[in-house]
């Protein structure tokens, strides 16, 4: 019996930087900006509201997000052992059952913040949880096949945050033109999902996680990534003509030209340039969410 005590709880403790590298700061960004892309479009002022905002950026960013990595790191520790053994846990410095134990934790940590925002915002992190276990626990693990996986990350990083960010500042429930470019932008967030997945190509195939690049080959992976991003900001650059927001959908078409010439590089070697595309063509994708966020604000 000591024996089993000991094996679910090490005498060794796992220290705060593994715990935060557990965590992944650098993924909380896009949460975070899909948040505030919908704190601009709900129209309300921040003025005496910046302790909910705070709050919400809280919940998008290191809670929930956290969450999904931590639970992505617990049962993704055999593939990172190939991929990337000196991740936390593979590594030893997340030692026992430590990483399930933060997940779950987090897990809860996140849906109690939520609460205090409201039921608005209960649900919609509690869907972002449901997805993210859905995305990396049995017996669902959706990143055994890349589509579904990719979509339930995307929407986690993109729609459900800027719908949570409605939720905060209005607490009603999302109108339509909302609820078009979350879907939009998560739509397109997919080929994003897709040029992430290029870096663990060899241990995805070796265990088994049928993400697209393993499923469709890299470069055939790529084409169809850049596809979907394309297709969704043309979906989006439509809405804002049909919405009376040329000015906007122009902007948008601008930073779309510019993704387009470095897709065409990406194309030529997208197993080297994966990295490059994600640093250069990425941030034009999320300044286009800003762009379509100010195109539906409200009148103040």
């Amino acid at each position: 019996m000591a024996r089993t005590a000991s094996s679910l709880f090490p005498r060794q403790r796992p220290g705060w930087a593994a715990t935060l590298e557990l965590l992944k700061p650098v993924t909380w960004f896009p949460p975070m900006w899909a948040f505030g892309c919908g704190i601009i479009a709900s129209g309300v002022s921040p003025a005496g509201q910046w302790p909910l905002i705070g709050l919400g950026i809280l919940l998008a960013g290191p809670l929930v997000c956290g969450t999904s990595q931590a639970v992505n790191d617990w049962f993704d520790r055999h593939v990172d052992a190939i991929n990337e053994p000196r991740r936390p846990i593979p590594s030893g410095r997340m030692p026992g059952r430590w990483g399930l134990y933060i997940a779950v934790f987090w897990t809860f940590v996140s849906l109690a913040v939520a609460a205090m925002l409201g039921p608005w915002v209960l649900g919609a992190a509690a869907v972002g949880l449901a997805l993210a276990w859905a995305y990396s626990a049995p017996p669902l693990r959706l990143k055994r096949n890349g589509w579904w996986g990719n979509a339930a990350v995307a929407a986690c990083y993109e729609g459900v945050p800027w719908l949570t960010a409605l939720a905060v500042m209005t607490a009603v429930m999302p109108d339509g033109r909302n609820l078009a470019l979350a879907w939009a932008w998560s739509v397109g967030a997919h080929g994003i999902m897709t040029l992430n997945d290029f870096k663990s190509v060899h241990g995805d195939r070796r265990m088994g996680v049928g993400s697209l690049p393993v499923r469709l080959g890299v470069d055939r992976a790529a084409q169809v990534a850049c596809l979907i991003m394309v297709a969704a900001q043309v979906a989006v650059i439509g809405l804002l003509f049909l919405w009376d927001r040329p000015l906007h959908a122009g902007i948008l078409a601008a930073l779309l030209i510019g993704q387009l010439l470095m897709m065409r590089r990406l194309l030529q070697r997208p197993a080297e340039l994966d990295v490059w595309y994600n640093a250069a063509g990425v941030p034009l994708y999320v300044l286009g969410m800003l762009v379509s966020a100010f195109a539906i604000r409200p009148p103040t």
